[in-house]
C-alpha cells in the first residue's frame, strides 16, 4: 500500500517511487492519474489494474491469485493514503487473512494535514469520510458527536459544503470549524470560522474541502435531561411552535444540540400525548 502526494508531487517519499518502480502489477483507484504520476517520475508500469469502489469485491480473487504467483503488488488511490476514505479494505483483509504479507508505505494524508495546520486540538479526532449526501444520514452521522468531546474531521465537496455545515451547527451547536482546500497546492488555503457565521465563507468556492471541526468549547458537563425536560415543559405551555420552544430553551441550557433539545421535545410530545400534557 503506497501513499502518494494528495498536490506537491515533492511529498512522495524515495521508498514509496522505488516501490512503485518494481512492482509486477499496480492496483489503481484511477490508472489515469496514476499513469501521470509515474509519468512525471519516469517511471514505465510493468502491468496496471484497476480498483476502486465499484469492483473491489470482484478485484480480490484476481489479486489473491497474483499473489499466489509470488508477484508483487502495489495499491495506490488517487491521491494520498490508500485505505482513508478510499478502496482497498476488502483486499487487504483477504491478503491478511489469506497470510499474504502487507506492507504500508506511509506518506501524504488530506486528515493529517488538515489537522496538523488547524491549531484545533489533535487528541481526540475521529475521522468520518465523506459526507453522506441526504440531510438524514448527515443527521444520523454527526448527532452522536454531540456530547462527545473530540475534534471532528470529513471530506465535502463544493457544492455541498454551505448545507453540510448548517446540518453540523443544528447536531453540535457552535464550534469551531477550519476548511482547508488545495492542500500542499499552490493556492493552499485554511479558511476558520464557528459554525454559524456564514458570512465568513467564501463566496467562490473551489475543489473539495477537508473539514476540521473542533470540540466544544465549554467544558461544562451537559445540562441534565430532566432540567431539560422541565424547561421544554414549562416553555411548551403556551402551545408555541416546536421551534420556537427548543430555540428559547437552547439559551439555557449547555452540552445540547438544537436536534438532540427537539428530539427530546418530539419524545416527550408523544409520550405524554394522552396525557394531556404539552410535551
Amino acid at each position: 500500500m503506497v501513499a502518494t502526494p494528495i498536490g506537491n508531487l515533492g511529498d512522495l517519499s524515495q521508498r514509496a517511487g522505488e516501490v512503485l518502480a518494481r512492482a509486477e502489477v499496480i492496483l489503481a483507484e484511477d490508472t489515469r492519474r496514476t499513469g501521470l504520476l509515474l509519468h512525471h517520475l519516469d517511471i514505465v508500469p510493468q502491468s496496471f489494474l484497476s480498483l476502486h469502489e465499484h469492483n473491489e469485491e470482484r478485484r480480490v480473487r484476481t489479486v489473491l491469485e497474483q499473489l499466489s504467483q509470488g508477484r508483487e503488488l502495489a495499491l495506490v488511490s488517487s491521491a494520498g493514503t490508500p485505505l482513508v476514505s478510499d478502496p482497498g479494505y476488502r483486499v487487504v483483509r483477504e491478503c491478511r487473512q489469506n497470510g499474504f504479507r502487507v506492507e504500508p508505505i506511509p506518506g501524504p494524508s488530506a486528515p493529517t494535514v488538515a489537522l496538523m495546520a488547524s491549531g484545533l486540538p489533535p487528541q481526540p479526532c475521529t475521522f468520518l469520510g465523506f459526507m453522506p449526501r441526504k440531510h438524514r444520514d448527515q443527521y444520523r452521522l454527526l448527532s452522536p458527536f454531540a456530547r462527545i468531546r473530540t475534534t471532528l474531521i470529513l471530506f465535502e465537496r463544493k457544492s455541498r459544503i454551505r448545507s453540510a455545515l448548517e446540518v453540523a451547527q443544528e447536531c453540535l451547536g457552535v464550534r469551531e470549524v477550519c476548511l482547508a482546500r488545495e492542500l500542499t497546492k499552490q493556492h493552499e488555503e485554511f479558511i476558520f470560522f464557528m459554525l454559524g457565521q456564514w458570512d465568513k465563507l467564501p463566496e467562490d468556492f473551489r475543489g473539495e474541502f477537508t473539514v476540521v471541526i473542533g470540540p466544544p468549547e465549554k467544558e461544562d458537563q451537559p445540562t441534565p435531561e430532566h432540567e431539560v425536560l422541565g424547561l421544554l415543559e414549562r416553555e411548551g405551555a403556551g402551545g408555541e411552535k416546536p421551534k420556537q420552544v427548543v430555540a428559547r430553551v437552547m439559551e439555557r441550557v449547555s452540552g445540547w444540540s438544537k436536534k438532540a433539545v427537539y428530539d427530546l421535545y418530539i419524545r416527550g410530545t408523544d409520550s405524554e400525548e394522552g396525557k394531556g400534557s404539552n410535551i
